[in-house]
């Protein structure tokens, strides 16, 4: 398979399955967050309810793109990847999915809505970490300007899942006449039409946006393993054209050298001497190629990093000058424009994820959604707040959930679909009768998880790291 031999082709099934595992679990884990308002307004019955969210799941993995998969690819950079010891990659991927798979069932178990996105980070921040505790190893194991987004992003979402809750929900008190919404769901019969209506378009728009974000998680979880099990297979988008690519060098590098070095800055002049350093080094195996497969195994890795050095610095290049007098002065606009076009078609050769890979993560969730919903559902529907569960609660919660992970995924940046959501729930609690309205003992054992979450899974995936490194060299 790809090449390997019967034992690392054995290791590779097995880790690519232990990645479907996680993301079934992550599925049963945060279904949660997506019908524990619809069934405990009475909107959808529990197995319909599951079904349809488990199904939404599946399709927002489908077609939400790859943005948050490659934050998480990007996390960490190309040197923990791969190493000339195939079983120190294998290390890697193993501590990652372990971490994430006995954190996400322990939390489950005692019915904690814990952060999936959360654990799968800081595990590879704990990875991350322990690279730099190695003999030889770089100054750096961690993207930390990638770090730095994510880390907001995840600390963030909780606060705004909260506070434009209960926003919301001061305005539909404002705005809605018909008080039938702010009133506790009856047990023995549906909420009128309109009412369940909406619950059940903002269940939709919460399942859609968990799998185009947490989903997209599984995905980069794959390709790190793909890419540092199997570099020479999945290190590049082996469907595109390299003739294309070297085009794309070509173009850069004879922008960048219109640019007369005596007329720029000391410092914008290194950084176009290496990047044409960078092009000269990718454009070499480039040469006579007409498909990436007549490459030879190891420039497929070699090519990926120097493309995205590459793209690198000319990010950092352009940032800095972009709005710089002196560029606007010399009129190296288009120069510019041009370097980022061609980069943009660069970077398409290395955020990437193969049809078949969103499609087995596509599934693994789906499936996992449908089932061990209900301890998790349990403390979102009922342990949250000391009163039932409105339907304007329910349906400011979910909306409030849907539109930040969306915009999250947009944006490539991961968030916790349970913290948006149970905050928002407990915004929405917070919203009719204030803070007293609210069981401090979940609320209590919620910011636990949220605190211990990070520091737990980087120890223990850092760690198993080390431990698995030693073991498998």
């Amino acid at each position: 398979m790809f090449g390997l031999d019967l034992s690392l082709t054995f290791l590779l099934i097995f880790c690519l399955l232990a990645a479907c595992a996680f993301e079934f679990i992550n599925g049963f884990h945060d279904t949660a967050n997506a019908v524990a308002t619809v069934i405990y307004t009475h909107s959808m019955k529990p197995r319909i309810a599951v079904i349809w969210s488990g199904l939404w799941n599946f399709i927002g993995v489908t077609i939400g793109g790859i943005a948050v998969a490659m934050g998480i690819v990007n996390l960490l950079p190309v040197e923990v990847l791969v190493d000339q010891n195939l079983n120190h990659s294998i290390a890697m991927v193993m501590a990652l999915i372990f971490t994430a798979i006995i954190w996400n069932l322990g939390t489950w178990y005692f019915g904690i809505p814990c952060s999936s996105s959360h654990t799968l980070i800081g595990s590879i921040f704990g990875v991350g970490l322990a690279f730099i505790l190695l003999p030889g190893s770089q100054d750096f194991a961690l993207n930390w300007m990638k770090v730095k987004d994510v880390g907001l992003s995840l600390l963030i979402s909780p606060v705004v899942g909260f506070g434009f809750t209960l926003l919301l929900m001061f305005f539909l008190k404002k705005l809605i006449k018909n008080k039938a919404i702010f009133k506790n769901p009856d047990p023995d019969k549906a909420p009128p039409l309109w009412i369940r209506s909406i619950l059940i378009i903002t269940c939709t728009g919460v399942s859609w946006s968990h799998g185009s974000n947490d989903g997209q998680k599984g995905v980069g979880l794959v390709m790190l393993i793909l890419i540092g099990i199997v570099p020479a297979q999945f290190a590049l988008d082996r469907t595109k054209s390299p003739e294309k690519m070297l085009v794309n060098l070509n173009q850069i590098e004879s922008t960048y050298n219109k640019i007369n070095a005596t007329e720029i800055s000391l410092d914008n002049h290194k950084s176009i001497s290496v990047i044409n350093s960078k092009i000269d080094s990718a454009k070499t195996p480039l040469t006579n190629v007409t498909k990436f497969n007549q490459m030879a195994d190891k420039s497929h890795f070699e090519l990926r990093k120097d493309i995205l050095v590459i793209a690198k610095l000319s990010d950092n290049f352009i940032k800095v000058n972009e709005g710089n007098p002196e560029f606007i002065k010399l009129n190296l606009s288009n120069e510019i424009e041009t370097v980022k076009t061609n980069i943009k078609s660069l970077k398409t050769y290395t955020e990437y994820a193969p049809e078949w890979v969103i499609l087995l993560i596509s599934l693994s969730l789906g499936i996992g959604t449908m089932i061990g919903w209900k301890r998790i559902v349990l403390t979102i529907g009922e342990k949250i707040g000391k009163t039932s569960m409105t339907y304007a609660q329910g349906a400011s919660a979910q909306l409030v959930a849907a539109t930040t992970i969306s915009l999250s995924s947009i944006f490539g940046l991961p968030v916790s679909t349970t913290h948006v959501l149970s905050s928002g729930v407990a915004g929405g609690m917070v919203a009719e009768d204030g803070f007293k309205n609210l069981q401090s003992k979940t609320i209590k054992n919620l910011a636990i998880a949220w605190v211990v979450t990070l520091p737990v899974t980087v120890i223990l995936s850092g760690g198993l790291f080390i431990l698995l490194r030693w073991i498998l060299s």
